[in-house]
């Protein structure tokens, strides 16, 4: 008797459920990245110069900061990582705790339960970044760490008090037009732009 057209159960957790969570595990990377913005767009030459009062370099803070978070938090953790790599033991913390992160709090799908007691993933969140920055700091690595965030928080505040904020755009909320697509709206942003310049 042949099986063609029946759908195999297994009951048994085996390479299925493990292939399952790396493609969830993909997925939710995806979704976290996918408000990071084009590097290009980031690091745009045409796009800086001197603010003209503090005023306005507080609201391009703001702006920038909000806009490009995703693509500031991966500069801050690459300086951080760069900065241990002199210090190992630091460096295995440091990967040690991201995957802690990756799997406590980033690639879950159910809330946390510990001891029958379901945990907020606020209670989640702070137990996360005090044991992070504990263990980090327990590896004499504290000025390296000091120093790196300092770096990183001067050039997430240079970059975005330097950068203009008029070319910036939402490709969700631009195109309002019933009858157009995005690669279009997306066109003629960028058209508008450069005539703008």
């Amino acid at each position: 008797m042949t099986n063609y057209g029946t759908i195999p159960t297994s009951s048994s957790p085996g390479p299925s459920s493990t292939t399952e969570y790396i493609s969830r595990a993909k997925e939710r990377v995806k979704e976290g990245l996918a408000d990071r913005r084009p590097w290009k767009l980031m690091f745009n030459i045409r796009s800086f110069n001197l603010p003209g009062n503090l005023s306005e370099a507080i609201s391009r803070v703001r702006t920038n900061v909000a806009y490009f978070r995703t693509n500031y938090a991966i500069m801050v953790l690459l300086i951080l990582f760069l900065s241990l790599l002199w210090h190992p033991i630091s460096l295995i913390v440091f990967v040690a705790m991201m995957a802690a992160w990756l799997v406590l709090y980033f690639l879950r799908d159910e809330p946390l339960v510990v001891f029958s007691r379901t945990i907020d993933d606020r209670v989640v969140l702070v137990v996360l970044g005090v044991l992070t920055i504990v263990f980090l700091l327990l590896t004499d690595a504290t000025p390296n760490i000091l120093w790196s965030l300092f770096i990183g928080a001067a050039f997430v505040l240079v970059h975005a008090s330097f950068r203009r904020t008029d070319d910036l755009y939402d490709e969700e909320s631009v195109c309002c037009l019933p009858l157009t697509t995005a690669h279009s709206c997306t066109f003629r942003i960028r058209v508008g732009v450069a005539s703008h310049d």
